[in-house]
């Protein structure tokens, strides 16, 4: 009998030993996998840091996240996502998902909580933790890619699987969040994307465990009793976030293009021209804070604003304006880092400005601005006026530059002083030339070898006759 009771004492101390390790085993009801209680080198950690995912994912959240897995790094830290979103920009979240991996292979014991949501873009950086727990009424999915086409998907799809099997997870669950194509039995139909709730994904083995608060997250990966500290972002951080926001930035620009271009309507440099070149300074500022893109997107949209002036100052038959609005969407799609998203803005900005332009263009007739800025009255020959559309006969008179025309100046043909433009070469003053025709306004000269002076009309000085366009 001493022998049966030894057995059945060892029998149940072995079926407690068993009951106790399949408890600590189970998802959700003992510490968590060895990757999230501590580093790599088997060293716990000795605090928490608690990097919030929260509002739309964008650039700057994601400069913002980084900044935080470097700081646990640095000071061997366990991290704790906590992320609340309804999802936001792909490229966002891909940058965050690469910034997780690096820090869980450089030794960053690391977990995420759901307290609420992590919709669409969030739901790849709930994935890509090593160990994730969920409030039991969270949702988690619903990540199909705006726009839906074949590429996209298959390339979201992809990022979605490839994080989940990383993890341990069923790439075909995370695929079925992307791409209604995917079908599961009994987990979701064709023709559907899948959203799960924390308790869902908590039965089906996706998640590691239910966690209600932020405590018992922190208890649920192995934390529990270690100081805890949350990552705040900076003024500089809060600004890129701001302006980067896939809202607000078409807002900006769309305010800056039309603040400029209604500029030109005030007499002077007044509130729309300030407040423009505010606006471009934040949208340009901030995606450099968010560091989506480097110095020469702005570089890019000052030469672009230069040639524009070029063209106004100096025409040059479209040329230098042609060349200044494509370096500018040039610098818009640079600086977004998303050409769909940059086109979006730049279209969004270009809109707005010619729906500014014809607002301002009928309050300025309505209020007799055009007035101001024109002189109304017209001069005929009657007041000693003689246009040049009216004097053909200038067609092969020769003369003498007064001016350097580049390619536009003063030349004196035919005794009178005469504005005129070249074919686009420049020519400086002195150089004799001749009227090769003559387009409504504009006279059109040419260089001529030696002086030029031998054609009857021709006179190299200014001459008594009034200026084209003077009163006599």
């Amino acid at each position: 009998m001493g022998g049966l009771g030894a057995l059945v004492r060892g029998m149940a101390a072995l079926a407690l030993a068993l009951a106790v390790a399949v408890g600590a085993s189970a998802p959700g009801r003992g510490p968590s996998p060895p990757a999230a209680a501590s580093s790599a080198s088997g060293t716990p950690p000795q605090r928490v840091l608690v990097i919030p995912v929260r509002g739309n994912i964008e650039p700057g959240l994601a400069r913002f996240v980084m900044r935080g897995l470097a700081q646990a790094q640095r000071e061997r830290a366990a991290v704790l996502l906590e992320i609340s979103t309804f999802g936001g920009r792909v490229d966002g979240a891909t940058e965050i998902r690469g910034a997780i991996d690096a820090a869980v292979d450089a030794g960053v014991p690391l977990a995420a909580w759901v307290p609420d949501r992590a919709i669409s873009a969030g739901a790849l950086i709930a994935i890509a933790a090593p160990a994730l727990y969920m409030a039991p009424d969270a949702t988690l999915g619903a990540a199909e890619p705006r726009p839906a086409d074949e590429k996209t998907i298959s390339f979201v799809r992809a990022e979605f699987e490839a994080a989940a099997r990383s993890r341990g997870r069923d790439p075909q669950v995370a695929a079925a969040m992307v791409d209604k194509d995917v079908a599961i039995p009994q987990l979701v139909e064709r023709g559907h994307i899948l959203t799960l709730t924390g308790e869902r994904a908590h039965a089906i083995g996706f998640i590691e465990g239910l966690a209600d608060s932020r405590q018992e997250a922190l208890a649920r990966a192995g934390w529990a009793g270690l100081p805890v500290d949350e990552l705040a972002p900076t003024a500089g951080e809060r600004l890129a976030r701001f302006v980067t926001d896939p809202v607000v930035a078409p807002i900006l620009l769309s305010i800056g293009m039309a603040g400029l271009v209604a500029e030109f309507y005030v007499p002077g440099f007044g509130f729309p021209g300030i407040v423009g070149l505010a606006s471009l300074a934040l949208f340009f500022g901030g995606h450099l804070l968010a560091g989506v893109a480097g110095w020469e997107a702005a570089l890019l949209f000052l030469v672009g604003v230069v040639l524009m002036a070029v063209e106004l100052v100096m025409p040059g038959f479209g040329i230098f304006g042609m060349a200044g609005l494509l370096a500018m969407g040039a610098a818009i799609v640079l600086v977004t880092g998303d050409v769909r998203r940059g086109l979006e803005a730049l279209l969004a900005g270009i809109v707005v400005t010619l729906a500014v332009v014809v607002a301002l263009g009928r309050v300025a007739g309505r209020r007799g601005l055009w007035r101001r800025l024109a002189l109304p009255t017209r001069l005929g020959e009657a007041e000693g006026v003689r246009s040049t559309a009216a004097d053909p006969t200038l067609v092969g008179q020769r003369g003498r530059a007064l001016t350097p025309l580049r390619p536009a100046g003063t030349a004196a043909v035919g005794g009178r002083r005469v504005d005129v433009v070249t074919e686009g070469e420049y020519l400086p003053a002195g150089t004799a030339v001749e009227v090769i025709r003559v387009e409504g306004r504009r006279v059109v000269v040419r260089a001529v070898a030696g002086d030029g002076m031998d054609r009857p009309g021709a006179d190299g000085g200014e001459g008594p006759g009034p200026r084209t366009g003077e009163r006599a």
